[in-house]
């Protein structure tokens, strides 16, 4: 093969390389939309989800009303090991008063549950965790975000998971990671609620 066409080559296969490696950043990872809606502007949520789970805002996401869920293998309808996403408009002045009205709401369901915080240092916005115990041996966490003032906007990833799951430190690992890359994204794209 000629000198030139070997540099062609490869200067090709370097471009696509990039252009993969940059899909993988870019709004491609974008999971969940909501539209502008009075002063809050359209969002999205875009995350890096580990090899294995499958993304969906559209079909399982929308029967059972939330933004949008991660799962591994086949949808079971079962909550346990699927990872879901919420979002909303901020009402409550701190995600301090989103986590205390989270967790009553979880005492009142289950008086006797074990709440547990758990440290987020998210490199792009404030969250807070708990690791909620429940005496049914089915545990929660939870993770509430704030993308700031400007965004209008709460989210909360969350996951069940029985106690005894074998894989539940895996989980939680791949859990921490979904938090960790999610990434809010002021969207111009969407429409306006009404439009």
């Amino acid at each position: 093969m000629p000198r030139t066409v070997m540099r062609q080559v490869l200067l090709a296969l370097a471009l696509l390389v990039s252009v993969v490696a940059q899909a993988g950043m870019g709004p491609d990872n974008v999971l969940a939309r909501g539209a502008r809606d009075g002063n809050m502007p359209a969002w999205a949520i875009a995350v890096v989800a580990p090899a294995g789970w499958t993304r969906d805002c559209c079909t399982y996401a929308k029967a059972i009303g939330v933004d949008a869920v991660l799962y591994q293998g086949e949808w079971s309808g079962k909550p346990q090991r699927v990872m879901v996403l919420n979002v909303w408009p901020r009402k409550l002045p701190t995600l301090a008063a989103e986590m205390q009205g989270d967790l009553k709401h979880y005492r009142q369901i289950d008086p006797a549950a074990k709440a547990t915080p758990i440290v987020v240092r998210h490199p792009a916005m404030p969250c807070e965790a708990t690791l909620y115990q429940s005496t049914d041996h089915v545990d929660d966490v939870v993770v509430f975000c704030d993308p700031g003032q400007a965004s209008g906007i709460r989210l909360s990833w969350s996951m069940t998971f029985d106690d005894a799951d074998p894989m539940r430190r895996t989980l939680l690992d791949d859990f921490m990671r979904v938090v960790m890359a999610s990434r809010y994204l002021r969207d111009a794209a969407s429409p306006a609620h009404g439009a």
